[in-house]
């Protein structure tokens, strides 16, 4: 597997698969859903050059880490495993970088520990009620066992149509990356995995409250995601527009953001216009430091 977390430790008796790359202040990176830590491959190179120690790892069910089928990988387990490993490792202060699931995952140790946080970056992550999808929430409620049974080539080939949907640029999902994304899913135990240990926990009661945790939380935030991704962004940004005040625009290369200038002081919003690559998320973290 291609995972970029290639070493292990044992957190609340699980195998959790993690790494450490490069010297300088701390920064996390956490992964979304159906993926794994492979996500931040390119990003990893670029943030060491840039001075960042950075640490990775695969969440509990997710790539390399262990998966047995009874572990509990709700948002909230996968919160107190993330702690638990920040513990093991003697970390505090440190930046967090967090991608869809992951974001959650993020946003929860912010609001629960800020005193860890030196600073949270979100990408395109769920926000308020947009997640499940309508399909997904159908299947979940209505049409789980069915989904959990059917036969592995209908599986391989539901993935093959989802996982371009991710992504702005179809052609980057393709071949050999397309093969290390469905790596994980792969035979019998991965199959179950995607359905026990992922889309049985999409779950928006982590998200629905976000109209009024945003404004509470206390350390610095970076929200960004992608105006083209399906649904999360026009959802979120009407959200957040009832909150904070209507962005300003910048220009980067190859890319706008909008800015929403707070009078909070201590949350900045980032809408792309497409999916985050490295040097414009590099580009960001250093106009605005």
């Amino acid at each position: 597997m291609q995972t970029a977390a290639t070493s292990s430790i044992l957190i609340s008796g699980y195998r959790i698969a993690y790494e450490q790359y490069g010297e300088g202040s701390p920064i996390w990176l956490l992964h979304g859903t159906p993926s794994y830590s492979y996500e931040w491959r390119k990003v990893i190179p670029s943030l060491v050059q840039k001075g960042y120690k950075v640490y990775v790892h695969d969440l509990l069910g997710y790539g390399a880490s262990e998966r047995p089928l009874e572990a509990d990988t709700s948002v909230a387990a996968q919160y107190r495993i993330f702690s638990q490993l920040l513990d093991e490792l003697g970390m505090d202060r440190l930046h967090v970088a967090a991608h869809d699931l992951g974001g959650v995952v993020g946003l929860q140790l912010a609001q629960e520990q800020p005193e860890r946080i030196q600073s949270l970056t979100l990408l395109n992550m769920p926000s308020y009620d947009s997640w499940p999808s309508p399909t997904w929430k159908k299947i979940i409620e209505e049409q789980l066992e069915q989904f959990e049974q059917m036969p592995r080539a209908d599986f391989d080939t539901m993935l093959k149509k989802q996982l371009p949907m991710a992504v702005y640029n179809k052609e980057l999902m393709t071949g050999d990356t397309l093969g290390a994304y469905l790596e994980p899913h792969a035979g019998s135990l991965g199959k179950a995995s995607f359905f026990s240990h992922q889309v049985a926990h999409y779950n928006a009661k982590y998200t629905e409250s976000y109209g009024t945790d945003l404004p509470k939380l206390k350390v610095p935030v970076q929200i960004i995601w992608g105006k083209k991704m399906n649904g999360s962004p026009s959802i979120m940004q009407r959200g957040l527009s009832r909150i904070f005040p209507m962005p300003a625009y910048m220009s980067f290369p190859k890319l706008v953001i909008s800015l929403w200038k707070m009078n909070l002081g201590n949350v900045l919003i980032i809408s792309t216009v497409s999916a985050i690559n490295i040097r414009e998320y590099v580009c960001i973290l250093n106009r605005m430091s």
